[in-house]
């Protein structure tokens, strides 16, 4: 049985209202119509344990979602489903059509990308060589790798710097701008982030989430699993609160933002509901 603490009993656990759900996004266009993923009442077990159970969550054109949630609640599950990386039941659809049966290459190649928890840089090879591995996919001929990579060192400056140091000698916060970077270089349209904030300092974090903002204007949607929830929370659109392999609520970020139980499990504040 999953562990993970239940912060939501399940009487709880109801969608918030929905008022504002059609405005624009903050800080962004607004989405266009039509979901670019789709999942629903989505299972994934590790053996008998169900670490996953009965997930639907839609992401729009245009839009950063954010998932947050404890420890053990399934986020980086979800992920590895969605990416290809762990076999799952229910419905997964990236942009009108059915993942199931497409392995992890061919969902990278329409457009589907994972920047995963450790990053999984190669550490022993340069900048320039992780970014243009990212690429490999695509199999781009010299004039669009170079137009490519121009593209990844104008939103991270700090790579053009590094482009022949080994990954393995950069700061905590310029590993995860190459991670991002790298993902980057296969053209995806749909970004899954996966604690992009994790070991990094307040302020390092604040500039990889405003990066993450800024890739919305490129036209790259994203798909934000975190543990700081405030963080997630004012980046995003709308937010999920995953909890022991569940959806526990749902809604507009800024509305779960204001939620007193939220406020009270995640953002340290206080909740006068003492049901």
């Amino acid at each position: 049985m999953n562990t993970a603490p239940e912060l939501f009993p399940r009487s709880a656990r109801v969608a918030l209202p929905s008022e504002g759900e059609a405005r624009p996004p903050r800080g962004g266009p607004a989405a266009a119509a039509g979901a670019m993923l789709e999942i629903g009442d989505l299972h994934v077990s590790y053996g008998q344990v169900d670490a996953v159970r009965g997930v639907s969550l839609k992401l729009d054109k245009g839009q950063i979602i954010s998932v947050i949630g404890p420890n053990g609640a399934g986020k980086t599950t979800l992920l590895a489903a969605a990416m290809g990386l762990l076999p799952c039941k229910g419905t997964l659809r990236f942009e009108g059509e059915d993942l199931h049966g497409l392995d992890v290459e061919a969902r990278v190649e329409r457009g589907l990308c994972l920047v995963p928890e450790k990053r999984e840089l190669f550490g022993e090879l340069s900048v320039l060589d992780n970014l243009q591995l990212g690429a490999f996919s695509k199999r781009l001929r010299s004039d669009a790798l170079k137009r490519r990579l121009q593209f990844v060192y104008d939103r991270f400056p700090r790579l053009a710097e590094r482009r022949t140091q080994r990954a393995d000698t950069l700061s905590g916060g310029e590993r995860q701008m190459l991670a991002v970077g790298r993902a980057l270089m296969s053209q995806p349209r749909l970004l899954m982030l996966d604690e992009p904030s994790l070991g990094l300092a307040p302020l390092i974090v604040r500039d990889i989430l405003t990066i993450v903002r800024k890739l919305r204007d490129d036209g790259v949607s994203i798909l934000l699993v975190e543990q700081n929830a405030r963080a997630a929370l004012e980046s995003s659109d709308h937010g999920y609160v995953l909890e022991t392999g569940e959806i526990a609520l749902s809604g507009p970020s800024a509305q779960l933002e204001s939620d007193p139980r939220v406020q009270a499990t995640y953002l340290g504040g206080g909740t006068h509901d003492d049901d």
